[in-house]
């Protein structure tokens, strides 16, 4: 009995071991896509929801709980599926375009929202980026869904049933809908949005279904039509019919195009063509293990590696990809700003505001062959709206400040990527830098003010006018850098030069941090640091004070040295959270977000403050970074429904964490240096575009062991706060040994700190 118990146990283990090896080879199933879909507009836990697609997708899939035009299409507290949606919504706030929904039904031909809606469990919910399979209990029917880049394949399994039924609804705003029976066919388009279109804007669809249609209706509004096979009306949408037996399957393949039905209709032939649903699911599923499988994370908690994979999801859901592939196999795209079909790459769906910071920055380091696509949609971008885009969703959106564009274009030409046409783009740079844009986010509202003054006023009545100048400085810092690598003129470059120090007419010495600053030259009386808004945006002098990624030195001169700048570091997480909404008239989330995470003034729920914990590395006191970022990491994420600290913002909150959980973090996009921290597991590996790998081991990695006792870079001891790109690419190993105490010598003296442009010259 003993020996049979031992063999038992040993093939167990063995089985155990085994089990673990395949799931390292296949991150994709660490992925919980419903992290962050416990949200409210009041409280944010990341906004996201549940998206079946592939990485960069042009079309994205959601289970649908919220009404029609509710920017929460999906919340984790939802009792009822109203429909599953075809969307592009990079943001709740942001809302949708190019989006229509199909819904099962059985019995009753019910078809309005409200009356179609079916409750589920998430008990009965299966949710993967690749495949998503939910049971809607009104209906007995269960809906699974896979994805390709641009087309959908639904297996729809009814009951026993005279009327099964598929609802299509176009939406409301102006929509059209045509059941073609003898093609088992049904077309259609709807023109929903939320701006950021042309009049003419169009999400044509077409869905194919494998069985005959029993009954064909259409219906608009409320209204059933039982004889009319077409519709074209402010709301429109059709039902089509079967009788089923039990556990007879249903096969619908659906796809979308911007440019015309003949187009949809290609893309469903080239992305789904005669696949069965099980050929889709694997191979979207293998496309996703290819993409996240760049990094091998091993050695963390089970828990660790469902958060790390969970947010590379997101890090490679947008911008989506807003091209198609026309007949001739050419590279086509329906432009968002002047309604044409035009030849090239077109991306959407992203706010640099948000990811300059650390989303363009990974893909730069993990996916550069897809920025270089990005950056030839940018010069599309600007070619056809006149500058490029700052908020993208699907054309220039009216939101956020900022022309950060810059970082994004400087970066990746700073990074070695090539092969587009820069000088171009560099062009974009220097349009966008010095005009205002056909709206205040687009150009730079305040620009003629910033350029004589150097700064853009307090009271001007132009808002934010203190987050303004500080991100135009350092806009500047990145068009420098990009202008010196062109070998641009020496006229030109000066200016930029000069610009880019002009975060230091905000700096308030009364106050010790960033504010708002009149037109006289006069700070305003009074200022309080507290107040979220005003000078600033979704954040107060507290958080944007920070922002001066190109020049930490500078900044630290300004604050009075390296021992009065930790301590100000120190006092952010002490402090408590208290703050003025008096700019808003009420608690906007993000203040709720920071109010209620025990970290003092530390806001990570939001991304201009972000950063701020690897700027210890500039002052002497690495291990204060290395101790506050594996905090955050573990306090502030979790592979949950509630999992983020609030919007997780297309990438970018994600991105920090991916960063983070390496090691390492660019605090200055546009330069060619990471910051380090500590890293999270105890190996991780990068498999880089150009065949090589950087292996990050961390042997005796603990929870408490969450210090860098000593560094070394393949094998040689490295004494530097940094590691720099182009040595990363070379591949290699970067050996940390970390220990339960901080090494207060390591990283101490300026020889270690990383760049900062006044001790760089």
């Amino acid at each position: 009995m003993k020996i049979k118990s031992l063999i038992f146990l040993g093939v167990l283990q063995c089985c155990i071991f085994v089990n673990a090896q395949v799931k390292a080879l296949d991150p994709v199933e660490y992925v919980n896509p419903l992290m962050g879909t416990q949200s409210l507009s009041n409280l944010s836990n990341g906004n996201t929801y549940p998206a079946i697609c592939r990485p960069w997708g042009m079309n994205f899939w959601t289970p649908q709980t919220g009404k029609m035009g509710d920017g929460w299409a999906y919340v984790y507290t939802a009792e009822k599926i109203r429909g599953f949606k075809q969307t592009h919504q990079p943001s709740p706030w942001m809302n949708d375009y190019g989006q229509f929904s199909i819904m099962p039904v059985t019995g009753k031909l019910t078809f309005a929202e409200d009356e179609r809606g079916s409750w589920f469990s998430h008990k009965a919910e299966v949710s993967k980026p690749y495949y998503y399979s939910v049971y809607l209990a009104d209906y007995d029917v269960t809906t699974e869904i896979t994805a390709t880049e641009r087309a959908a394949h639904f297996q729809i399994t009814f009951p026993e049933n005279e009327q099964s039924s598929i609802v299509i609804d176009a939406f409301d705003k102006g929509s059209y809908i045509k059941i073609i029976p003898s093609e088992n066919k049904i077309i259609g388009y709807t023109t929903r949005n939320s701006g950021g279109v042309p009049e003419n804007f169009k999400n044509y669809f077409v869905l194919q279904f494998d069985k005959p249609f029993s009954t064909n209706y259409t219906w608009r509004d409320k209204v059933l039509e039982k004889d009319k096979l077409e519709l074209k009306d402010n709301h429109v949408g059709a039902i089509v019919g079967f009788k089923t037996k039990k556990g007879e399957k249903v096969n619908v393949k659906v796809s979308s195009s911007f440019i015309s039905i003949e187009q949809a209709e290609l893309n469903l032939k080239n992305e789904l063509g005669k696949a069965t649903f099980d050929e889709t699911v694997a191979e979207s599923k293998k496309e996703w293990n290819k993409i996240l499988g760049k990094l091998t994370a091993e050695g963390g908690s089970e828990e660790q590696l469902k958060t790390f994979y969970s947010c590379l999801y997101r890090t490679v859901c947008f911008p989506q990809k807003q091209y198609e592939i026309d007949a001739k196999g050419e590279i086509v795209h329906y432009s968002p700003y002047n309604g044409k079909v035009l030849p090239g790459y077109m991306y959407a769906g992203t706010g640099f505001w948000d990811t300059f910071r650390a989303l363009y920055p990974l893909l730069n380091l993990v996916y550069p062959s897809i920025n270089k696509e990005m950056q030839e949609g940018l010069i599309n971008d600007y070619k056809e709206g006149g500058f490029l885009p700052e908020w993208s969703s699907p054309g220039f959106r009216n939101v956020m400040v900022g022309n950060n564009s810059a970082s994004v274009v400087s970066d990746a030409y700073i990074k070695g990527l090539r092969g587009y046409d820069i000088d171009k783009l560099y062009e974009a740079l220097l349009h966008g830098a010095n005009n205002e844009g056909p709206m205040d986010a687009v150009g730079r509202r305040g620009v003629k003010y910033y350029n004589t003054l150097g700064y853009v006023p307090y009271d001007v009545k132009i808002n934010e006018n203190a987050a303004r100048t500080l991100e135009y400085a350092y806009d500047d810092f990145t068009i420098w850098k990009l202008a010196k690598a062109l070998d641009r003129p020496k006229k030109e470059i000066n200016l930029l030069e000069k610009r880019m120090m002009n975060y230091k007419n905000l700096y308030n010495p009364e106050i010790g941090l960033m504010s708002g600053r009149n037109k006289d030259g006069s700070f305003p009386k009074n200022f309080n640091p507290f107040k979220w808004g005003d000078a600033f945006t979704e954040g107060n002098a507290w958080h944007y004070s920070w922002s001066v990624f190109h020049d930490i030195n500078g900044l630290i001169d300004l604050m009075g040295g390296e021992k009065k700048f930790t301590a100000k570091l120190d006092a952010v997480f002490t402090t408590p959270p208290i703050f003025d909404d008096s700019y808003y008239g009420s608690v906007i989330h993000e203040i709720r977000e920071m109010q209620i995470m025990n970290m003092g003034q530390y806001a990570h729920g939001n991304q201009p403050i972000q950063h701020m914990i690897y700027l210890y590395n500039y002052a002497g006191e690495p291990w204060k970074t290395q101790y506050w970022s594996r905090e955050v990491m573990n306090r502030l994420y979790k592979p949950t429904p509630d999992g983020y600290c609030g919007d997780e913002d297309n990438g970018q909150t994600s991105a920090w964490y991916v960063f983070s959980a390496m090691g390492f973090y660019p605090v200055c996009p546009g330069t060619d240096e990471y910051v380090l921290g500590a890293p999270l597991f105890k190996k991780l590996t990068l498999k880089m575009e150009n065949g090589k790998e950087l292996i990050i081991n961390a042997a005796n990695n603990s929870e408490t062991n969450k210090y860098v006792q000593e560094l070394k870079w393949n094998n040689a001891t490295h004494t530097k706060n940094y590691i720099n790109h182009f040595d990363v690419l070379k591949g290699g190993e970067l050996n940390f040994d970390m220990s339960s105490k901080p090494n207060l010598q390591r990283g101490t003296s300026a020889s270690a700190y990383p760049y900062s442009y006044s001790t760089s010259k």
